[in-house]
């Protein structure tokens, strides 16, 4: 039987292709983002500790308390913010479906969505499934700034939500204190809910402070605000994030949470319960990708590429105009077949594939993962 698609202009992600492209080509993979080093043996240790202790059943639907508990002191230390651990925190299998559960929570039937681009992609297939309408704002090139002239022009009595995302994948872009206030400006006293998609909320440079929605009271007051245990651990598979909203928001997102996965990996819960008492794990995270960001750069001044401002995220933006002028999604595919390094090409960010001949690559990866693949980069 044909099925008439509910997304019909949805194909197979771009991390999905390029990573298979590589592991094709055997070439180095800087495409998605996932680290190629080890996670910390103590964490391993403690999951391991939590499921021999009889761990292995349905955790709580929003999360086994003491991970909720442990979210909630961070965040009141990080950025002053009271937050309930039972009714404002919610664990999920990773932020994707803390998007989903938030964007369907709030989205109904023509309503609109603010979205900039270039943008993470799951967030305009999850409102599209809501029968929500993207409404799609450009980040200035090459800084990637948000023009908050534009998002005050593109509000209209059916706007229901803005998705923000900062540190921003996939260009490095941080929101900035002017930002939130013109972001307070925008919204005012409209019924307008906020996303702030934060996952790499640790992964900040040039000790620059993480402008969370959650140090601003009258923002966080309407807003789902997620992150991401997979990024801030080296734990990409393990697929575990979290939502932080208000608790009338909260309990809509919990009613959509309790019906997509019901309940996260409770030994893994546990273990990030314990390991987060460990707060230099966290709070050194920026340091630590920071020199990997400024090697990555330093590899590749004699090459032909361009590297573009990276404030946040272990990515890393390059302009290749010097070295030609094909496609970004051509390009990329020639540099993994022919040169053996993938990375991600940014147009598929964009919902009419904007090219200003820029690819992405993680730096998320070892010394010599980045210096072999620098060395074939000074050769193109």
């Amino acid at each position: 039987m044909n099925i008439e698609s509910k997304l019909p202009d949805v194909g197979t992600t771009i991390f999905t292709v390029m990573s298979r492209l590589a592991q094709e080509h055997n070439a180095i993979n800087l495409s998605q983002g996932f680290p190629d080093f080890d996670v910390n043996p103590e964490l391993i240790d403690l999951v391991a500790k939590y499921m021999r202790a009889g761990q292995n059943q349905y955790a709580p639907m929003q999360g086994v308390p003491a991970l909720r508990q442990a979210i909630a002191e961070k965040t009141g230390a990080l950025y002053g913010a009271s937050v309930g651990p039972e009714t404002e925190v919610t664990v999920t299998s990773g932020a994707t479906e803390a998007l989903h559960c938030a964007i369907s929570a709030v989205v109904r039937p023509g309503d609109e969505v603010i979205i900039f681009e270039p943008a993470f992609d799951s967030y305009v297939p999850a409102v599209s499934l809501n029968h929500g309408i993207p409404v799609y704002i450009t980040l200035t090139f090459p800084d990637y700034r948000i023009d908050w002239d534009q998002v005050h022009k593109a509000l209209s009595p059916k706007t229901r939500l803005i998705i923000l995302n900062s540190p921003h994948n996939p260009t490095g872009m941080i929101l900035q204190p002017e930002d939130m206030t013109a972001l307070a400006r925008v919204v005012g006293d409209q019924k307008i809910f906020i996303i702030g998609d934060e996952v790499y909320e640790h992964i900040i440079f040039d000790n620059v402070v993480h402008e969370s929605l959650l140090r601003y009271p009258d923002l966080s007051s309407k807003s789902f605000v997620i992150s991401s245990f997979g990024k801030t651990y080296h734990t990409t598979g393990w697929k575990i994030g979290y939502c932080i909203a208000p608790e009338a928001l909260s309990t809509e997102f919990r009613k959509v949470h309790q019906f997509l996965t019901f309940a996260s990996n409770t030994p893994i819960q546990y273990a990030y319960a314990e390991i987060m008492q460990k707060k230099e794990l966290y709070l050194n995270l920026a340091s630590f990708y920071q020199q990997k960001r400024d090697q990555f750069q330093a590899l590749l001044k004699p090459s032909r590429f361009k590297a573009l401002p990276c404030r946040g995220t272990y990515f890393q933006m390059l302009d290749y105009s010097a070295i030609t002028d094909e496609p970004n999604e051509i390009f990329a595919r020639r540099l993994t077949t022919e040169f053996g390094v993938a990375a991600i090409p940014p147009s598929v960010f964009y919902h009419n594939q904007d090219d200003n001949h820029v690819l992405r690559f993680c730096f998320a990866k070892k010394d010599q993962t980045l210096k072999e693949a620098a060395e074939i980069l000074c050769k193109i």
